[in-house]
């Protein structure tokens, strides 16, 4: 009944055997007949089939379980190894299995399938890092209108490439898209200093400029970072062109403004003191836009402020106009009066008045005309100069001339009286001054001529030709 061949099955069957003896003596003492000896044993060996069936079925559902265990261990290390990229064992635990037991078999694989859990789990937080990472960074660059699809496929958290290449290839797209986002905050940073700068020049609110723009370019919010989307920078472009644009027109507007300034400054003879909280005004006349730097330098301010002094002084040129016209007439007369000339009579102080009453003439172009009368007259006088002092020097001797005669007439010119020796003294000279008077007339008809000679143009003195010459 029993199958012999280690030292347990050799015990067994021997205390079977002694036993089965001990049975069938009581069955003689008892008087049991042959048959139901027989009956009995078949009975007896029918069960013990059955034990060892019933044992043999469990050993046969405890080796399929170790098996199902160990073939889910080795599938689980085969998609673990798979997703961590980790090959290179494999094939040799898969040899080794051959020449072991199935516990031997669960034993060995079991502490590598922990290990790569593990191996596994903190993969799983390194992708999960970078797709964190990646997420955040593509939401700022996008703007956080739309979830960025690139390179999201690699960071699947479900039965996904865990390998370190893909890891790889995702830190490189992170070092990528961090090297972006710097060199759009550096962008954006820029631009944002640039406009700092033109609405420091212009005088307008810099926060609200960057906040029409984004609100996180001028938020003082530490958990709210820098939009640096491709729409921030497009409006920061905008506003900055919008904003030198506005610059140029505001230039523009001053400059005329200046030359308004400086055209009423003269007409009008404006004090240097009253000029004094206009200067900068002026000065915009010889300057560039990029030259205009100072802040508030092109404020709406003080563009105000100027248009209404060129508005101020307009009205008072229009009433003090025929002023500077009676005032510039004069000096021309005195410049004419000076210099012998006879003035143009077409700016005479009449006409001019006339004029300027009816309205049949603009003031200043009146004032111009004059104006160049009297640069005309003043060039007159300096090319007439040299024959002038000639005439005043005859003139002179003339007049010593004429004292000496009446000196001479005078009886009581040798008198012990106040003056006396003054006046001998004075007689003496003229005496002397006018027997030069010849040589003085002969040298001053010949610059007369010489000059007549080479201006083609009679010399005159008050309007007539001097007497000398006829």
């Amino acid at each position: 009944m029993l199958a012999l061949g280690s030292p347990t099955s050799v015990r067994t069957s021997t205390t079977c055997g002694a036993m089965l003896r001990e049975l069938e003596q009581i069955w003689n003492d008892i008087g049991e007949s042959e048959a139901e000896k027989d009956r009995m044993l078949m009975e007896l060996e029918r069960e013990c089939l059955e034990v060892y069936r019933r044992k043999v079925n469990e050993a046969g559902n405890t080796k399929a379980r170790l098996h199902q265990s160990v073939m889910a261990k080795e599938a689980e290390l085969a998609a673990l190894m798979a997703a961590l990229g980790e090959l290179g064992f494999h094939s040799q635990t898969h040899m080794e299995k051959r020449s072991t037991s199935l516990k031997e078999q669960l034993a060995s694989v079991t502490p590598l399938v922990e290990d790569l859990r593990s191996k596994k789990e903190e993969r799983l937080k390194q992708f999960a890092d970078i797709r964190a990472q990646i997420e955040k960074i593509s939401g700022e660059i996008s703007g956080y209108n739309h979830h960025t699809n690139t390179m999201i496929g690699c960071l699947t958290l479900e039965e996904q490439d865990l390998s370190l290449r893909n890891l790889n290839e995702c830190q490189t797209h992170l070092r990528t898209l961090q090297k972006e986002k710097s060199e759009r905050l550096n962008k954006v940073l820029e631009y944002v200093n640039e406009v700092h700068t033109l609405c420091g020049v212009l005088g307008l609110d810099f926060g609200q400029t960057v906040s029409d723009v984004h609100p996180s370019l001028h938020g003082t919010s530490l958990e709210q970072s820098t939009n640096i989307s491709n729409s921030t920078l497009e409006g920061l472009e905008h506003a900055i062109l919008k904003l030198k644009t506005e610059r140029k027109a505001r230039i523009l507007k001053l400059k005329n403004i200046g030359a308004s300034l400086l055209e009423l400054w003269n007409l009008m003879d404006t004090p240097k003191e009253d000029k004094s909280d206009f200067l900068r005004i002026t000065s915009f006349l010889g300057t560039s836009e990029l030259e205009v730097t100072e802040p508030g330098g092109l404020s709406t301010e003080m563009i105000e402020q100027a248009s209404a002094e060129v508005e101020r002084l307009s009205k008072l040129k229009a009433g003090r106009m025929k002023e500077l016209v009676m005032k510039k007439r004069s000096e021309l007369e005195e410049i004419c009066r000076i210099a012998h000339i006879e003035p143009d009579t077409s700016t005479a102080a009449e006409k001019s008045n006339a004029l300027i009453d009816s309205g049949l003439v603009d003031p200043s172009e009146l004032l111009a005309n004059i104006e160049a009368q009297i640069t005309k007259a003043k060039e007159e006088a300096v090319n007439r100069k040299e024959i002038m002092d000639r005439i005043d020097r005859w003139l002179s001797a003339c007049e010593e001339e004429n004292w000496l005669e009446d000196y001479n007439r005078d009886e009581n010119r040798y008198s012990a009286g106040r003056g006396a020796h003054i006046n001998l003294k004075r007689a003496e000279r003229a005496r002397v001054t006018i027997t030069k008077i010849p040589a003085i007339v002969d040298n001053l008809i010949s610059r007369t001529l010489a000059w007549e000679k080479e201006k083609r143009m009679s010399f005159l003195y008050d309007g007539v030709r001097c007497s000398f010459l006829a």
